[in-house]
Parts: structure tokens; C-alpha cells; sequence
């Protein structure tokens, strides 16, 4: 056998490990919901992580995430899991909860082909294997759990990459904050690479702080974007939680999120939110309390906010932004403000298979005085002329 970091095989892997990860990863946790094997491959990870090259150990971390946390979870939870009930969750709709369920319905069950499929049912419950999707999620989710005392030491990896990947994963385990918070906050205070730096920060607020720590107050005048924009995150999850937060430094912060969402989104950014570092900004943005200024940044992120997300978050603001219908007959497009310009053009830009996704949102539209299809919102933008944009989009 070959040692484990050699170059050919570092070389094969880093051309094939997307497509053997990506396959992996759909057999494991098929569009999010764990298999009955997800928790027994966990600990093989665990040692691809510790003793692997590094290609490899990058991938397995991103896949014990994905086993932990799956991908709509982790864009529900940004500010933090409630593990809590996750578990009472699972522990109500267990094998030993569901089998006498399943018991009971053979007993009275008389057509013969439904008894053989129920009997086949029961046999896979009686032999502990999970039926309901949270059951099987929080079997991945511990597996990975058991082994976070091993992997938190590669905080002080040599590899960015890899203290990117571990930072990212604590953030989704909050029965083990009050260990993994300190050694996150230890590595955003030393961390020069700004992925890793800012990944670290956005862990913090996700796992939770009722006090702004020195670090984040330091890291808000940082020289790299991406570490301020990560910063103001964290002030943000912090004033949620009452702490007792210096004005300045909420101002700033506020005022950071909102240069964020004006902006490209930098590159490479965090891998929170799937990476849409609009899409994260505006979730920031909406859990603060309204006003007009967080409503304007938030329709300066959606242009740039995943399709699937677009149309929810701009519902969160359109009350805001459209405090009322608009008058009859309804202005043109160009007399509309910049944030109302943003609003409605990055929903006439999504396509219309995204549009309908959201079944009431043409309600929503109609309730303001807005176009309420996607073709008529289409033809009050002008997006039937080619490359007609709102300036600065």
C-alpha cells in the first residue's frame, strides 16, 4: 500500500474526487435525507480527515458536514441548532416508537400484498433500522458528534483549507460550544487566511455569544472585506441575543452588511448558505429588526441570491419597501426607488419554473398594486428589452 499523502495518488485524486464525492454523497444523503448506512461510514471519514492526503481530507470533512447537517437544515439554521428538539423529534418517531404501530396495522391488514409490504416493513424496524427522516438524521448527526474530540485539533492544521472545513463544521454542534468556541475565536484572533479567519467568526455567532469578544470588535476594521463582512455577522448574532453591544460597533457593522450586499460578493468567500454570500447577508439583514435601511440592503442582495431563495426573501421586505399599493394607474418603472427597482427586477429575472415555486407570490404582488404574473412583472421591468438593468446591476 501506497503512504497515505504520496503524490500520484494525491494527483489521481484531485482529478477524480468531485464526481467519486459528489456520487458519495447522493448514495449517503440522497437530497438531504440520511440512509440507514450514513452513520457507519462517518468514523472511515473521520480517519480519511486525520491521516489522508489532503484533497482528500478537505472532501471528507465537507461530506461529515453534509452527513451532520444537510443542505436546507443549514440554510434554516443560521442561527444555530436547536438540537434539542431535533432530538425529541427523533425519539418520537424511533424504530421502538414505530414498530408496534406497524405491528398492529399487520395484524388487521387482509389483503395479502399489502401484508407481505407491511411485513417487510416491520422486519426492517424490528432490526433498528430508522423509517422517519429525523431518526435518521440524528443517527448521522451523533456519529459525526463522537467524533469531533479527535477532529477539533485540526484547527492548527497546516492546511488552510482544512481549518476552513473544521471551523465550518463546529458550527453546527452547539452541545459542544462552550469548547469549541474558544479554540474558534483563538483561531480567528491568529489566522491569516482570510477564508478561515472569516468561516471561524461566522462559527462564533452561529454557535452563539452573549458578549462581543475583542477579536470581533479587532476584526471589523479589518484590512480584508470578507473578515469585516464576517465580523458584522457576529455583532448581528450577538445583538440578537441581548448582549450588550457598544452603538459604534453596531453602526458599523450595519454599515458593513450593507456595503456587502452592494457589492460583488467576494471571492473566494465562506461555504455557509451553500456559498451565496448574498443570500447569507440578507439573512443577517432580516433577522434584524425592520427599517429602511436593512429593507434597502436586502433588495441590494437579491440579484445576486440563489433563485430557489429569491423569491422568500424578497417577500420579507416587499412590505417594507411597498408600504403601500401603489397608486392607480400605477408609475413607470423608472420613477420607482433604486431598493423598489432591485426588488422587482430580481424577480422578474428569475425563471418562471422558480416563480411558480412560490405559489402565493403573485398574491403578495397584487396586494401592493404590483404586476402580479411573471410576464407582466417581466413587461413593467423592461426585461423584454435585452440587457435593460437597473443602474449598477
Amino acid at each position: 500500500m501506497c503512504p497515505a499523502g504520496c503524490v500520484p495518488c494525491a494527483d489521481a485524486m484531485s482529478r477524480h474526487d468531485s464526481r467519486a464525492v459528489s456520487g458519495l454523497f447522493n448514495h449517503l444523503a440522497h437530497q438531504g435525507t440520511r440512509c440507514q448506512a450514513s452513520p457507519y461510514v462517518v468514523p472511515f471519514l473521520a480517519r480519511i480527515v486525520l491521516a489522508g492526503p489532503d484533497p482528500a481530507r478537505e472532501l471528507a470533512l465537507e461530506l461529515l458536514t453534509g452527513l451532520a447537517v444537510n443542505w436546507d437544515e443549514e440554510c434554516a439554521i443560521m442561527d444555530g441548532a436547536d438540537i434539542a428538539a431535533w432530538r425529541a423529534e427523533a425519539a418520537e418517531n424511533s424504530s421502538d416508537k414505530l414498530l408496534p404501530l406497524y405491528e398492529e396495522a399487520l395484524a388487521a391488514e387482509q389483503d395479502e400484498q399489502r401484508h407481505r409490504h407491511l411485513r417487510d416493513i416491520q422486519d426492517w424496524v424490528a432490526a433498528g433500522n430508522p423509517v422517519d427522516a429525523r431518526d435518521s438524521s440524528m443517527r448521522s448527526y451523533d456519529a459525526v458528534l463522537a467524533e469531533l474530540p479527535a477532529l477539533r485539533g485540526l484547527l492548527d492544521d497546516e492546511n488552510p483549507r482544512v481549518r476552513t472545513r473544521t471551523a465550518h463544521l463546529l458550527a453546527w454542534f452547539p452541545e459542544l460550544a462552550d469548547t469549541s468556541l474558544p479554540l474558534l475565536l483563538g483561531l480567528a484572533a491568529r489566522e491569516d487566511d482570510a477564508v478561515a479567519k472569516a468561516t471561524s467568526l461566522v462559527a462564533v455567532g452561529i454557535l452563539g455569544t452573549t458578549a462581543l469578544p475583542g477579536t470581533v470588535i479587532d476584526s471589523l476594521d479589518a484590512e480584508d472585506g470578507l473578515v469585516r463582512w464576517a465580523a458584522a455577522a457576529v455583532a448581528q448574532a450577538a445583538r440578537r441575543a441581548s448582549a450588550e453591544l457598544d452603538r459604534p460597533a453596531l453602526d458599523r457593522a450595519v454599515a458593513e452588511l450593507a456595503a456587502a450586499a452592494a457589492a460583488p460578493a467576494p471571492v473566494p468567500a465562506t461555504g455557509y448558505s451553500l456559498g451565496d454570500f448574498h443570500g447569507h447577508t440578507a439573512d443577517v439583514l432580516l433577522a434584524l429588526p425592520p427599517c429602511p435601511a436593512s429593507s434597502a440592503a436586502v433588495a441590494a442582495c437579491l440579484p445576486s441570491v440563489s433563485p430557489s431563495q429569491r423569491a422568500s426573501k424578497a417577500k420579507a421586505v416587499l412590505a417594507h419597501l411597498f408600504p403601500g399599493p401603489l397608486p392607480e394607474p400605477r408609475p413607470p418603472y423608472e420613477r420607482l426607488s433604486r431598493p423598489q427597482q432591485q426588488l422587482l427586477h430580481a424577480l422578474a429575472d428569475l425563471l418562471e419554473g422558480w416563480w411558480n415555486t412560490d405559489q402565493d407570490l403573485g398574491g403578495s404582488l397584487a396586494s401592493h398594486g404590483l404586476p402580479a404574473t411573471h410576464a407582466a412583472l417581466r413587461a413593467y421591468t423592461g426585461l423584454f428589452a435585452a440587457g435593460n438593468r437597473p443602474a449598477g446591476q
